[in-house]
């Protein structure tokens, strides 16, 4: 993305100057926080060049570009949600929650609120949802790529303590090999159950064998 997006250009143009891109990662994974970063770019200063949807940039890349987009960063925060809040809310319930909370946390206030999808009814504060924001505006793919790279690292500082999920290399996500060390070694405190549950059920009701 070499330059800011044409739907935030026009959004300045009506008056909104300090625009918050907002992203969450970690919906699907089965261990893991679901992880919310909301950024205000600084409006009259060039894109930084190379800013994607974080799922299109290899690590190398994220993990260069995630410290100038701190740094250049009019604003920015981060809100998560738990692995027992996200049982306890269901992920959809979760997400609003770490949205919410990086949100509050901005140092700036924002003229205005871009997420990535859809409307989320239960954020509880005015906002503009973009269908592939994260891909299409500037600011949420600058939000996409600080919070995929904290959550990574995150991920795999747990790794150290529990090596058999491989967390270093699945973010948490349902690989092979995660879900043979769940039938192994069962759950940890940083997995969510419901979804752990529903994975080994699926195993088990495909008759997959996992190497």
């Amino acid at each position: 993305m070499a330059r800011w997006s044409r739907i935030e250009r026009d959004l300045r143009t009506a008056g909104f100057r300090l625009i918050a891109g907002v992203d969450e990662v970690g919906r699907g994974p089965l261990a893991g926080p679901v992880v919310a970063c909301a950024v205000i770019m600084p409006p009259d200063v060039r894109a930084i060049p190379g800013v994607a949807d974080s799922k299109a940039l290899s690590a190398r890349e994220r993990q260069r570009l995630a410290p100038l987009i701190r740094e250049r960063a009019v604003a920015w925060a981060l809100g998560a949600a738990s692995v027992h809040e996200i049982d306890a809310l269901n992920i959809a319930g979760a997400t609003a929650l770490a949205i919410r909370r990086a949100i509050r946390r901005l140092s700036a206030a924002a003229d205005l609120i871009l997420i990535d999808g859809r409307p989320i009814r239960q954020l509880g504060m005015a906002h503009r949802a973009v269908v592939g924001g994260d891909a299409r505006c500037y600011s949420i793919a600058c939000a996409s790529i600080v919070a995929k790279v904290l959550r990574d690292k995150l991920l795999a500082s747990l790794s150290v303590r529990h090596p058999s999920y491989k967390w270093d290399r699945n973010s948490g996500y349902g690989t092979a090999a995660h879900i043979a060390a769940l039938r192994i070694s069962g759950l940890t405190p940083h997995h969510r159950q419901r979804f752990c549950q529903s994975a080994l059920r699926d195993v088990g009701a495909t008759g997959s064998s996992v190497p």
